[in-house]
């Protein structure tokens, strides 16, 4: 049977959070170089901010990077007691697409693990296999079941409503480096049976810079069961201008379940946040909703606190709360790409 028919499904991420889950950054490649370490300030800090409310996983690749992380925690003034440390090896640091994916079932009170297969957006940055063996390794470390489907998917791609609505972009999940053999319906088909859910609305493309080919955390997200944010660029000469409007005029055009239409509110892009030249994929709709608040990546530009206060408007059940992700945004994502939040049941 499938996870769906054994009545468990991937909650939304407003859910509340026994944990939430990250891979701690040790690969200098994915900082430009030798910038990796300018951004552990910002990093701890997204530590700090998810700690105040539920416990945070690290998944540290040796144990020569645990005596660091160790040492540096109580610098941040970082509740020790919140943090949880599984030495494991890992490739990278973006755990929304190689962690594992929880699911839940309120009427067994059980919880199981979706180990979907990850190999870098397409196999762009490889040695990729720690990474792909994350799930599991957490799955035996929780003591929890866990089901393999057998293809390609990553946590960033698909955004969940928690009433049965999963959105996505055909940019990445029908792009021929994730799973060529598959069709969209066949694809639509996994969705509903590892995910649990009924309807899958797609938008088109992802924004300038976004080298995972379109991730939907980057461009829209469910903020609750009919309402979405969705990000947009007013300057007609930018390179987001067309792409955004052309999702935005999707979003107008999609139905629920129910037969509703998508509340949608928008969100101005921020100013391009340069790096060696590249533009990288810096956008307000990467947050993390977790039990301590919504945590806002910023990027010390003038659109930050219209985010903020836009944002502040349509979360009414938690504080939103900025935080700079100016550095991280270097490694080209920022802190909903970097985390996983495991549910409670």
């Amino acid at each position: 049977m499938t996870p769906k028919q054994q009545g468990f499904f991937f909650p939304p991420e407003w859910h509340p959070h026994v944990a939430t889950w990250l891979t701690f950054p040790h690969n200098e490649a994915s900082w430009q170089g030798n910038k990796r370490h300018l951004m552990y300030s910002q990093y701890f800090g997204l530590i700090k901010a998810i700690s105040k409310g539920e416990k945070v996983g690290l998944n540290v690749n040796d144990e020569t990077l645990k005596n660091f992380i160790l040492g540096e925690l109580p610098k941040y003034e970082i509740d020790l007691n919140q943090i949880e440390i599984l030495v494991n090896p890992t490739n990278d640091a973006w755990c929304r697409d190689h962690g594992p994916a929880f699911l839940i079932n309120p009427e067994t009170k059980e919880r199981m693990i979706v180990n979907w297969g990850y190999n870098a957006w397409g196999g762009k940055y490889p040695p990729f296999d720690d990474d792909n063996n994350l799930p599991t390794a957490i799955a035996k470390h929780r003591g929890l079941n866990y089901v393999t489907p057998g293809i390609i998917m990553e946590g960033g791609s698909v955004e969940f409503n928690g009433a049965g609505t999963i959105l996505t972009s055909r940019e990445c999940l029908l792009n021929e480096n994730r799973n060529p053999h598959l069709t969209q319906g066949q694809i639509e088909q996994y969705l509903y049976d590892y995910y649990g859910a009924e309807q899958v609305l797609w938008v088109n493309d992802g924004i300038v810079g976004d080298d995972t080919d379109g991730h939907i955390d980057d461009t829209v997200r469910f903020v609750n069961e009919d309402t979405v944010i969705t990000m947009v660029e007013p300057n007609k000469a930018d390179d987001n201008h067309e792409i955004l409007e052309e999702n935005l005029q999707l979003l107008k055009q999609m139905r629920l379940l129910n037969g509703k239409q998508l509340n949608i509110v928008e969100i101005p892009m921020p100013t391009p946040v340069m790096v060696d030249d590249f533009r990288t994929p810096a956008s307000y709709a990467n947050f993390l909703i977790c039990n301590a608040g919504v945590l806002v990546p910023t990027f010390d530009c003038k659109n930050d606190d219209v985010a903020l206060d836009i944002l502040s408007q349509v979360f009414t059940d938690r504080p939103v709360i900025g935080l700079p992700s100016n550095k991280i945004i270097w490694g080209q994502g920022s802190f909903h790409c970097l985390t996983q939040q495991e549910p409670a049941v």
